[in-house]
C-alpha cells in the first residue's frame, strides 16, 4: 500500500453525517424533524434488507424513517395514489421507491410520479435532466457519493479522461454527467463497447458501474489511474479485481467500505436538505 491512497467510503459517510448533525440540531430547534418515507412493494429479501439499513441508518441520525410496506399484487394505480398522499404529506421530506418492484407494475410510472422536491433518491427524469444541465439538487444518490469521494480527498478532475464502466439512469449515466460538469472528458462504455482494455488504458479515472464481480482487471488500467468502485455484488464483491487493480492505481475504494456507505449518507443528506428547503419555504410563507 506504500503511496497508495485507500478511498475510506466509511471515514466520507461520517464526515457527512457530522455535518448533517448540526443541520438536524438546527431544524430540530424550528420544531422540524426530517422524514424520509420509504415504500417496499412485496417481500424481497435484499429489497427488505435495503430497506432496514436504510431506516436504520436514519434513526441513527434523528431522521424520521416512515416505512411503507405495500402488497407484491399492489396495481400500479394504487402504488401512484400512495406516492401521491405522500408529496401531499408536509412532514414527508424525501421519498424512497425501492428498486426492483414486482413486473405488473410500471416502475418508470411510478418513479415519474414522486414530486421533484421530494425526489431525494433521483430517480425522476426530471431530476436527471436538472443532474445534467447543472443545477439539479438531488443526483442519484450513488454517482453523488463519488463525488463526495472525490471532493473529500481532493481528487482533480478537470482536464481528467474518466472512463465510466456502465450506463444505468440511476449510476452510469448521472456519474457521467456529474463528471463532464466537473471538466472532466468523459467516455461511457457498456455491454456494446469494443477494445473497453484499450479505452480503460487512457482512463485517468475509472468509475466501475458495470455489476459484474471482478470485471476490470490491473492489467487494463493506467499506471497512477483513481479507480472508484460502484459494484456490490453476492459475497461483497466489487466491479473491480481489487487486488490487481490496487498495483496499478494511485488511488482507490475498496469494496465493501467504499462507495457504499456514502451512497447512504448521500440520502440522508438530500433528506436533510429536502427538509431545510422545505422549512425555509414555509418560513417565506408565513412571515
Amino acid at each position: 500500500m506504500d503511496n497508495k491512497l485507500l478511498l475510506d467510503g466509511i471515514v466520507v459517510a461520517e464526515n457527512v453525517k457530522e455535518q448533517l448533525k448540526k443541520q438536524v440540531s438546527g431544524l430540530k430547534k424550528l420544531g422540524v424533524r426530517p422524514c424520509l418515507a420509504t415504500i417496499l412493494v412485496g417481500d424481497d429479501p435484499s429489497s427488505e434488507t435495503y430497506v432496514r439499513m436504510k431506516g436504520n441508518a436514519c434513526d441513527k441520525m434523528e431522521i424520521v424513517s416512515k416505512r411503507i410496506h405495500l402488497s407484491k399484487d399492489i396495481t400500479t394505480d394504487d402504488l401512484l395514489q400512495t406516492i401521491a398522499e405522500l408529496n401531499e404529506d408536509p412532514a414527508v421530506h424525501g421519498i424512497l421507491l425501492q428498486h426492483p418492484v414486482p413486473g405488473h407494475i410500471d416502475e418508470r410510472k411510478a418513479f415519474e410520479a414522486i414530486a421533484i422536491e421530494k425526489d431525494v433518491d433521483g430517480v425522476t427524469s426530471l431530476g436527471y435532466g436538472q443532474t445534467a444541465l447543472g443545477f439539479g439538487e438531488y443526483p442519484s444518490c450513488t454517482p453523488a457519493a463519488i463525488l463526495e469521494i472525490i471532493d473529500f480527498y481532493k481528487l482533480e478532475t478537470k482536464g481528467m479522461h474518466a472512463v465510466v464502466v456502465g450506463r444505468s439512469p440511476i449510476l452510469g449515466k448521472p456519474v457521467s454527467a456529474l463528471l463532464l460538469n466537473r471538466n472532466a472528458t468523459v467516455t461511457t462504455c457498456h455491454s456494446h463497447t469494443r477494445n473497453l482494455p484499450q479505452i480503460l488504458k487512457q482512463a485517468d479515472i475509472v468509475v466501475a458501474a458495470v455489476g459484474k464481480p471482478n470485471f476490470i482487471k490491473g492489467e487494463w488500467i493506467k499506471e497512477g489511474s483513481i479507480v472508484l468502485d460502484a459494484g456490490y455484488n453476492k459475497g461483497n464483491i466489487g466491479d473491480v479485481d481489487y487486488e490487481s487493480c490496487l498495483h496499478k492505481a494511485f488511488a482507490i475504494t475498496p469494496v465493501p467500505g467504499g462507495v457504499g456507505p456514502v451512497t447512504i449518507s448521500m440520502l440522508l443528506k438530500h433528506t436533510v436538505q429536502a427538509a431545510v428547503k422545505s422549512s425555509e419555504i414555509k418560513g417565506e410563507a408565513t412571515s
